[in-house]
């Protein structure tokens, strides 16, 4: 049985997890390490409901996710939240929304993205992958492959979704998918090159509908929960949001 009604996933590499000792005593935290370092610092406080398990470093956080997903299926939280190690690059206010949980002043409908910037790519990355500063190899994605594999259907035109692959889910939206699908998802994780990257546009369409409203976008395709100006100066190729 669950000891907490909220539950914090943390996908970490080398991350420096100080900033855990702000998340509220409310949430039970599982932390899974695929650094070469110890998870926690020397002398980090015990906490209550505090788990730290080792997973080979492969898949990114999308094979964290996963793992997590299928090893908790028949006993979820019923609210979890899915983290990258150092959530604050594409999460500012990640420390206010996990308060904001723990007090009951925001709640989780089925699935909420977390981040500050709402993108928009094609199935191959050509809009927004490939010409990453981070991908200087300029190699596509195989996101329309990977959705037809998964989901048994063909690709939507553009996939809508807030960069960094981090959100919270309630426990009946992890169950509306049976365990097969996130083993199939997992063996298709470890299986498709760069399905991190795929996974981090679709994460909203594995627990019911997209919850992202192209039509609200911007022309081109982006929305800016805070001001980045460098990002605006540099539009990304214009989408048009009929998907």
């Amino acid at each position: 049985m669950m000891d907490s009604l909220l539950e914090l996933v943390i996908a970490r590499h080398e991350e420096d997890l100080r900033w855990i000792r702000r998340v509220p005593k409310q949430f039970r935290i599982t932390v899974y390490n695929k650094g070469d370092t110890s998870a926690l610092p020397e002398g980090f406080p015990e906490r209550s409901g505090l788990t730290v398990a080792s997973l080979t470093n492969v898949g990114r956080e999308a094979h964290t996710y996963l793992t997590h997903l299928i090893d908790r299926y028949e006993n979820p939280a019923p609210v979890t939240v899915f983290c990258q190690g150092h959530p604050f690059d594409h999460a500012p206010d990640f420390h206010e929304r996990l308060r904001a949980l723990a007090t009951g002043e925001e709640t989780v409908d089925q699935f909420q993205w977390y981040g500050f910037l709402e993108e928009t790519d094609d199935p191959q990355g050509r809009r927004l992958f490939v010409p990453w500063s981070k991908n200087p190899k300029r190699l596509e994605l195989e996101t329309g492959r990977l959705y037809r594999e998964l989901f048994g259907e063909e690709s939507p035109e553009w996939f809508h979704f807030r960069g960094g692959a981090q959100f919270a889910i309630k426990r009946e939206a992890f169950q509306s998918r049976g365990k097969d699908f996130y083993l199939l998802a997992l063996d298709l994780c470890l299986s498709i090159p760069r399905a991190a990257h795929s996974f981090e546009r679709m994460w909203d369409r594995f627990f019911g509908d997209p919850v992202i409203d192209p039509t609200e976008l911007g022309p081109d395709g982006v929305r800016y929960l805070k001001r980045i100006r460098r990002l605006e100066e540099a539009p990304p190729e214009s989408f048009s949001p009929t998907d």
